[in-house]
């Protein structure tokens, strides 16, 4: 609860309290219990005091009780952030693994195409030569 609605509570006590002391010392109640107006007032007294000290108390309870609430809906607000962040990280360094392993899955590919390139390349100029020194042997004859 907040401040002003234990005020109010405290307000409302307190003019009940006046009204009870009023009343009480206006006129003789037919049941007395055996108490003069004096001891009607001041038990209306005590227990106004009571219900004000009691109202409290529950007022005192009642923000406790939210106070509590908000602190464990705020740890578990942290809890899910930080569990959120863990997955994003792990989400990210999975990423980077299959960039890596990309990448060196492509670099192997580049290798062996270039292999192949020089493999034909070689063939290619072997071939030429072997042209050229036959065309040196037919001139030669």
């Amino acid at each position: 609860m907040n401040q002003t609605t234990t005020l109010t509570k405290a307000t409302l006590s307190g003019l009940m309290l006046a009204v009870a002391m009023l009343a009480t010392g206006c006129h003789k109640a037919e049941d007395t219990s055996g108490m003069g107006p004096a001891q009607s007032a001041g038990k209306a007294m005590d227990d106004a005091g009571a219900k004000v000290a009691a109202e409290s108390r529950e007022a005192a309870a009642d923000t406790k009780a939210a106070a509590d609430r908000a602190g464990d809906k705020i740890e578990a607000a942290a809890d899910r952030a930080g569990e959120k962040a863990d997955a994003a990280a792990d989400r990210a360094g999975d990423s980077m693994r299959n960039a890596g392993a990309e990448v060196r899955q492509e670099s192997k590919e580049a290798a062996a195409n270039v292999k192949e390139g020089a493999s034909k390349a070689t063939d290619a100029t072997g071939k030429a030569i072997e042209r050229a020194g036959e065309k040196v042997q037919d001139a030669a004859k």
